[in-house]
């Protein structure tokens, strides 16, 4: 019987909308405030799902420990308290909108996480806006 476990983590980034083949006009037409040149921040919240079999010695799905040690290495030292746009190699060529941190996200923790386990980001840009990937 298959169960999910979740581990919330939080990290504060600056970015900026920006598609380098349009004009300035077609930027600020598209992205509007999220276009800003000096950019503008989230306090992001990150939630990560793991699916799989409880393991019958020690009754977890995951250990969770070990699931915030991944996310901590891979995403939030990475992504926390940086500039996306700047500070990040993988967008240096990829717009960082939320659905496409998400699936940065996803692709740096699964070579990490064993494929029995099911694993599902969710990331809140805002309390409002937030986005799950794989959909």
């Amino acid at each position: 019987m298959k169960i999910s476990v979740f581990r919330k983590e939080h990290f504060n980034a600056a970015h900026r909308l920006y598609n380098p083949q349009w004009s300035d006009e077609r930027n600020d037409e598209v992205f509007g405030k999220c276009n800003n040149p000096n950019w503008h921040g989230h306090n992001y919240e990150l939630v990560v799902k793991l699916t799989g079999i409880p393991d019958a010695d020690t009754g977890y799905v995951y250990d969770m420990k070990k699931l915030s040690t991944l996310i901590k290495r891979h995403v939030t030292d990475k992504f926390d308290h940086r500039n996306l746009n700047l500070d990040v190699d993988e967008f240096k060529d990829l717009n960082p909108t939320a659905e496409n941190i998400a699936i940065t996200i996803y692709d740096l923790l699964r070579p990490n996480i064993d494929e029995a386990y099911e694993l599902k980001v969710t990331l809140y840009e805002t309390e409002r806006n937030f986005v799950e990937y794989p959909a």
